[in-house]
């Protein structure tokens, strides 16, 4: 074989070479942009599955307290409209004076009773499904559970202290089912440098969209 073909077949094996290199080096850059591209896709699929399970997490609490609103607050109507029939009771016991009280016979004492153990009763009723009485005598005045209806002036006592419940309020849960209707103190040492004065405290906006 003569040189020239000798140096023909050398070039063209040196080609063939070439060109095996050159599509593998292709072939692994492919391989390399495939890799790349489900690196990325991964990537996108576990940031949207984290997504997923933290609204799944959220909803979850939104529909736990939901529920626990629900149980907490669902007598609210009931609980309102017994709380006349409570007042009505208290108003009848009180205007009833003493002396009438203590001279009144067996079936008048047993009448007395009565509605004393019914008041107490429905009183108890309520507590057990979440209506707490408030009763703030001696206090200092909230506007988020009092609503002030006037003034003492004592300089004995210090100022915006609850010194006469005229009706008793209310809560349920977190919430004002009523508040408490009060005189406060006007004129005596301050009780705090955070003190308030004394506003109406309207029932909480929540517990009147319930009714």
């Amino acid at each position: 074989m003569s040189d020239q073909a000798n140096e023909q077949r050398a070039a063209d094996e040196a080609a063939e070479a070439q060109r095996r290199t050159d599509e593998q080096a292709a072939g692994q850059n492919d391989d390399y942009e495939a890799l790349v591209r489900l690196m990325k896709e991964n990537d996108e699929l576990k940031d949207r599955a984290l997504r997923v399970a933290a609204e799944m997490e959220n909803l979850r609490r939104r529909t736990a307290r939901e529920i626990q609103d629900a149980r907490t607050y669902a007598v609210t109507n009931f609980a309102r409209d017994l709380l006349t029939v409570s007042d009505n009771l208290r108003r009848a016991l009180e205007a009833l004076p003493a002396e009438a009280r203590a001279a009144a016979d067996t079936a008048a004492a047993a009448l007395i009773e009565g509605v004393e153990m019914t008041e107490r009763s429905m009183l108890s009723a309520l507590e057990r499904h979440g209506v707490k009485k408030l009763d703030p005598a001696g206090e200092k005045f909230d506007p988020n559970f009092h609503q002030a209806m006037f003034e003492v002036p004592n300089p004995d006592i210090p100022g915006n202290t609850v010194v006469q419940v005229v009706q008793p309020g209310y809560s349920i849960g977190d919430r004002v089912l009523r508040p408490a209707m009060v005189g406060v103190s006007r004129g005596g040492p301050k009780a705090g440098v955070s003190d308030t004065p004394a506003e109406p405290g309207p029932p909480d906006e929540i517990a009147e969209k319930d009714a």
